[in-house]
């Protein structure tokens, strides 16, 4: 695995979403509780970012269009989307967050 510096802990409060950008990827870091999640940060039914969209129980939803998104599997919740978006690998190193966008969790490849 090849892990990269995403953001730091703190940039990413609790139950809320924040865009970054590891190596060339677009990537939603959400945090749900004490958890945090990297998923692919374009919705599959409208290409837009997912990171601008609600966290809540543990699912991304996308402002858009209201496509909800399984923040540990990347599959759709709630319609229009009907394809799951990519899911990373995350560690959290003290106070930062670092994201393996090398290889995806769910093995659906990133748009």
């Amino acid at each position: 695995m090849s892990f990269e510096r995403a953001c730091a802990l703190a940039d990413v409060p609790t139950d809320e979403a924040l865009g970054v950008t590891v190596g060339d990827q677009a990537v939603a870091v959400a945090r749900h509780g004490e958890e945090v999640f990297a998923l692919e940060d374009v919705c599959s039914h409208a290409a837009v970012a997912l990171s601008e969209g609600e966290v809540d129980d543990c699912t991304l939803e996308c402002w858009l269009h209201g496509s909800r998104f399984d923040l540990r599997t990347g599959k759709p919740t709630g319609l229009p989307a009907t394809e799951p978006v990519a899911t990373f690998a995350v560690e959290v190193r003290g106070g930062d967050i670092y994201v393996d966008t090398t290889t995806t969790l769910n093995g659906v490849t990133p748009q």
